[in-house]
């Protein structure tokens, strides 16, 4: 499952996998559950494009702290049916203080996530296969996903109000339906933002204990971005492989 741990920390979202499910708490037309899962309904049908400054930080429970932190940009948009990615990291480390420059360029389209590293000139492919609605229903999830389609694919459950960066958010805890992506992940946190319902932070949990946190300090919604940005920059000698699983 390299695919999953590779685009799980960089964006998540709702499926059509599963037959609809309503958690108990969203039941209630005045719950705040469903309350939260309106607001995401009402951005998703308008949602064309979103960019966003990020900070993806790996922390490990063996060592007990963060061992990895990248920074950069990350564009979404909506292209016929698909939403395509595409996450420009700048800056990677362990030190926060010391970030240095890492350029990698991480792009999901058309069933493809393919990655690009200009120091070595190589893109790293992977073909999703029998996986892409598995995966697919993840590149969105607080971007362009909706609240009922959240609720296909997960057990929701709606965990209070909370401040993240002076912005008013509701936390919801996702569990997987799936066997497989709980093998991955076993449970997910999103914190929406209660004024443009998406996701400011995300928070992902690995059976070992160790976690993927996604934070998304400004994000810019329905903007033009130009075709470029979602083409990878590659030169005539980058060599491309393709691992399996």
């Amino acid at each position: 499952m390299k695919s999953f741990a590779l685009i799980l920390p960089i964006a998540l979202a709702g499926s059509f996998l599963h037959a609809p499910a309503k958690p108990p708490q969203a039941d209630a037309e005045s719950s705040p559950l469903n309350t939260v899962l309106k607001k995401m309904d009402t951005a998703a049908a308008g949602f064309r494009t979103a960019q966003a400054e990020f900070e993806w930080d790996t922390y490990e429970k063996v060592i007990d702290e963060i061992d990895d932190i990248q920074k950069g940009t990350i564009y979404y948009r909506r292209a016929g049916k698909e939403i395509e990615m595409m996450a420009d990291v700048k800056l990677a480390g362990s030190d926060p203080q010391k970030l240095k420059l890492e350029p990698k360029f991480v792009l999901f389209s058309k069933g493809k996530v393919r990655m690009y590293q200009p120091k070595m000139d190589q893109i790293t492919e992977f073909d999703l296969g029998k996986n892409r609605a598995d995966l697919e229903s993840y590149v969105v999830l607080g971007f362009g996903g909706s609240g009922q389609d959240l609720v296909k694919t997960f057990d929701v459950t709606y965990m209070g109000p909370e401040t993240i960066n002076g912005i008013a958010t509701a936390k919801l805890k996702l569990v997987p339906k799936s066997d497989k992506v709980r093998n991955t992940y076993k449970e997910i946190i999103l914190w929406i933002d209660l004024d443009k319902g998406i996701s400011v932070q995300q928070q992902a949990f690995q059976p070992d204990g160790n976690y993927r946190l996604a934070k998304y300090p400004s994000i810019r919604l329905n903007e033009k971005i130009s075709d470029e940005v979602f083409k990878l920059k590659t030169t005539s000698k980058t060599q491309t492989i393709s691992p399996s699983g």
